[in-house]
């Protein structure tokens, strides 16, 4: 979740782009959504953002977390229960 104009948003996005190419994530689909657009959205993350979301499960807030990021992929990869 980013906004226009949001520095921290402009770096959480970066950050994504760096990890995607170190660790090989050709598959890896960044998509930006910007809070601005929906008010639901806006209320939710107004005070949080950047947001970084995999599905439904937020990952990090503020910031891109690289280990935190790389848990919920290793969650994803076991698969459920």
């Amino acid at each position: 979740m980013t906004r226009s104009g949001c520095h921290l948003c402009d770096e959480a996005v970066a950050d994504l782009e760096r990890y995607r190419a170190v660790q090989g994530g050709e598959g890896l689909e960044i998509e930006e959504r910007n809070i601005e657009t929906d008010d639901e959205l806006h209320h939710r993350f107004m005070e949080r953002i950047p947001v970084i979301m995999i599905g439904d499960e937020i990952i990090s807030e503020f910031a891109f977390d690289p280990d935190a990021f790389e848990a919920a992929f290793a969650r994803l990869s076991q698969g459920p229960g």
